[in-house]
């Protein structure tokens, strides 16, 4: 950080004005810090969360409900979902600058993580817009609009619409905030390698150079996670046109994807396994026109109706392409064999 003041001397009856002593900037330095020393406005979701306020963001993330002000256990946010039904909370793109999910499934299933519909929250606070694209192209600026602005708005929008659940309270909101503030990309996130740090501290020094440094830093991740609808094949029997299934890959779409909800156990009531019967019933339907089959339910997922709010969000082909669609069908092909 730089230092508030400046140190004056008069030297022969000159004022000279000595230049601050300026960070060097490290690999675990956050992102925001080394933004706002350059003069980026800090970004109006910015707060400086407390350990209490992170440790009961987490809780309304994690579990969906916490200990409120009053000493009482909140109700759930959703009767159905947790945040990370959708949403993981680790980096999940080995290349921050593309949200790529051929690159992604290989990633996450090294990591352990699964393969899912929503965006990650790592990082989440870095980023300039949320529901973006199709996403306000479908569902309107009334709708989506604020939320595609402020993450404030997003989380609540989240809470209500995509969990079908309460509306959140001010303190919760920000205490998801400030977990989410937890989660900010470091330096050493970025992927910056020592040329680069040591570039930065250098450039630093000038500050007309302030201006292309921070370009130069966002170049380094997506400020954004890009959402682009896809339709279904227009013959569910042929699938899309072009494309040969992987059955290998649709096994970890299978595993990592689909058993993420649909195992017992998890947030879907239609229950999915490793079974004979699950496989041949997934392909019984495949040629359908039902939201069972994979060209339907993949990128429209289903709406939430009275009497049955829970939902599967669909997926965008940022986060499931077609080429994935056709390895999850070749794999259950093979496995109702």
């Amino acid at each position: 950080m730089l230092k508030a003041s400046l140190i004056l001397s008069l030297l022969g009856g000159i004022l000279f004005i000595a230049r601050p002593n300026l960070t060097e900037w490290a690999g675990k330095d956050s992102l925001q810090k080394v933004q706002a020393a350059l003069g980026e406005p800090l970004p109006p979701h910015y707060l400086s969360p407390t350990e209490d306020q992170i440790r009961i963001g987490k809780e309304l993330v994690l579990e969906g409900r916490t200990i409120g002000p009053d000493g009482q256990r909140t109700n759930y946010i959703s009767k159905y979902y947790a945040c990370t039904s959708c949403h993981n909370i680790e980096q999940e793109d080995p290349d921050l600058r593309v949200s790529d999910p051929e690159a992604r499934m290989p990633y996450v299933k090294e990591k352990g993580l699964p393969f899912l519909q929503g965006s990650t929250f790592k990082g989440i606070v870095n980023r300039e817009s949320w529901y973006n694209d199709d996403y306000v192209k479908k569902y309107g600026d009334e709708k989506v609009g604020r939320a595609h602005r402020d993450l404030r708005e997003a989380i609540q929008l989240c809470a209500v619409e995509c969990s079908q659940g309460r509306p959140m309270e001010d303190w919760e909101i920000e205490a998801v905030l400030a977990y989410y503030w937890s989660l900010e990309y470091t330096l050493d996130d970025l992927g910056m390698t020592e040329e680069d740090l040591a570039q930065l501290n250098q450039q630093q020094q000038d500050e007309q150079q302030h201006p292309a440094l921070k370009g130069w830093l966002r170049s380094f991740y997506s400020t954004k996670s890009p959402a682009h609808f896809y339709d279904s094949a227009p013959n569910k029997e042929l699938g899309y046109e072009g494309l040969t299934g992987r059955p290998a890959v649709g096994r970890d779409l299978y595993e990592l994807s689909c058993l993420h909800c649909h195992k017992p156990g998890g947030v879907s009531h239609y229950i999915l396994d490793h079974s004979e019967l699950s496989f041949q019933h997934l392909e019984r339907m495949i040629p359908k026109d039902s939201h069972f089959s994979l060209y339907q339910i993949i990128p429209y997922g289903t709406y939430a109706i009275p009497g049955h709010r829970p939902y599967m969000p669909h997926y965008p082909e940022e986060r499931m392409n077609q080429q994935q669609v056709e390895d999850l069908r070749a794999y259950i092909e093979q496995m109702a064999q």
